[in-house]
């Protein structure tokens, strides 16, 4: 098989494959496309299983280059443009990269990071001269691959430390769209918006591959996504279904933006990358008339592998996923869960002892923990670092989290709970908090109210007011930062 080839199978020729700002490209054309970019890859000298790296904004030529190295027998490596040189040039010298293709803006700066750090790798212009080397160029065939050899890598978002280089087989599209079809109704109708970029997996799985998979739109941007760009995408392009994180969510509230996306046309809107507090769905109903259906995946299986679609917060499993836990438990501590569906990855990078963790047999552990209700559903309880046994009960960072969040509602921005190790050795909880703009006494007012609500095992003992916290260039909070966080703030005090 070959997963380009098959992403753009399903397609009807005069169909709308791809829109971004005022183009529009059929499946046809996209065909064409792709098969010229995989002519123009060989003809440079990509050889079967080399990786090229994307780094670029989105744009439909960003879809053509990255859809031809597939084709072409190369890996695909989609990487955040906004990455800064000395976050970039390791990941670049370890990945043993063969090409790099970018727009024009940054050739001149990637050239010099390439001969600064002494990567071989030879830099591909995309604008212009791409298009006319595409015009040159030849349509080769879909060159025959394993199920199980490398198509494309994604890079974990570093959300609990260094990123890793997730390796994913050529079968992995097949059944990207599960989620999309069994979940949501996906069909060729539709049209598919993620306001994450394409080298982040939610919105590459779910939204570019799924939507190609089902003969389906998919809605492109290259802008960075704020609430009024999201209004303004959804107004312009009416999509069906929209996929955003909790985070933009919030600030569409906040920004009043959210009741302006009723009466658009969108079927559902999903929410994944953090866990969406419930006072946010419950207020995005209110504001649109739909709740979001919150999705649970990882970078190391493309798509979304748990969601829910009630106000508990429980999910379950998408079609075609397989979940185990191991039947040691007491019932009431949260576990790992291990993972089995087509869309898992083959594993890391030259990362063997995490591997060795996560990956068993064509299933993924991601290491978080959750705990397993009555009914078969799972409730959500973090990473292990997460679970903090407090005078003898296991408390959850994110279970205090969402007890605060809905509790301050709009006077909150952002709020992350860490536990932190005493002097004497005790686990202990703190909060860091960003107050909603000209609401900083009202949040903490009410965070301060809420804390004197809940359990005494799960009060946190310290509460710092930040402008900001840290986040990652996917828009998901650095959790590995928090801890050195309130360090920081904790002798400010």
């Amino acid at each position: 098989m070959n997963a380009a080839e098959l992403l753009l199978a399903a397609g009807r020729p005069d169909a709308i494959a791809l829109e971004c700002g005022s183009r529009r490209l059929s499946y046809r054309a996209l065909r064409q496309l792709v098969r010229r970019a995989a002519g123009a890859w060989l003809r440079r000298g990509l050889a079967p299983g080399e990786r090229v790296f994307i780094l670029a904004p989105d744009s439909i030529d960003w879809v053509v280059a990255y859809l031809g190295v597939i084709w072409a027998g190369g890996v695909a490596v989609g990487v955040n443009p906004g990455l800064a040189a000395p976050e970039l040039a390791p990941i670049l010298a370890d990945s043993q990269v063969r090409f790099l293709w970018c727009d024009d803006e940054l050739c001149a700066p990637m050239q010099d990071l390439l001969a600064g750090h002494g990567i071989a790798a030879t830099l591909v212009a995309g604008g212009a001269s791409w298009t006319v080397e595409l015009l040159a160029a030849h349509k080769p065939e879909a060159l025959p691959r394993d199920d199980e050899d490398p198509a494309l890598w994604i890079g974990t978002s570093g959300t609990t430390g260094m990123p890793k280089g997730v390796v994913h087989a050529q079968r992995t599209v097949a059944h990207a769209h599960s989620f999309a079809t069994g979940v949501l109704g996906l069909t060729a109708a539709d049209r598919l918006y993620a306001s994450s970029k394409l080298f982040f997996a939610y919105a590459l799985g779910n939204s570019l591959f799924a939507g190609l998979r089902a003969g389906a739109t998919v809605i492109l941007d290259g802008e960075w996504p704020t609430p009024q760009r999201v209004q303004d995408i959804v107004r312009r392009h009416r999509p069906t279904l929209v996929f955003c994180v909790p985070t933009l969510y919030l600030k569409m509230l906040q920004s009043g933006v959210a009741h302006g996306l009723a009466g658009q046309g969108v079927r559902h809107f999903v929410s994944a990358g953090e866990v969406l507090p419930a006072a946010t769905r419950r207020r995005w109903r209110e504001a649109t008339g739909l709740a979001p259906v919150s999705g649970y995946g990882t970078t190391e299986t493309l798509c979304l592998m748990l969601y829910g679609d009630d106000d508990t917060g429980l999910l379950q499993p998408t079609p075609l996923t397989e979940i185990h836990q191991l039947p040691n438990g007491d019932g009431a501590t949260p576990q790992r869960i291990w993972i089995r569906h087509a869309t898992v990855a083959l594993g890391y990078w030259r990362r063997p002892e995490a591997e060795a963790d996560g990956f068993r047999q064509g299933w993924f552990s991601p290491g978080d923990q959750f705990l397993r209700h009555a009914d078969g559903r799972l409730e959500y309880a973090g990473r292990n670092d997460d679970m903090l046994k407090i005078a003898g009960q296991w408390v959850s960072t994110l279970w205090v989290e969402q007890s605060l969040l809905g509790a301050a509602g709009e006077a909150l921005q952002q709020l992350a709970a860490v536990g932190i190790t005493t002097d004497d050795g005790l686990a202990a909880l703190s909060v860091l908090a960003v107050a909603a703009p000209g609401r900083e006494q009202d949040a903490a007012r009410k965070v301060a109210d809420a804390i004197d609500t809940l359990p005494r095992h799960r009060r946190p003992r310290w509460v710092h007011w930040l402008d900001a916290l840290p986040l990652t260039a996917t828009g998901k909070l650095q959790r590995a930062r928090l801890q050195a966080l309130h360090q920081e703030m904790s002798l400010r005090a």
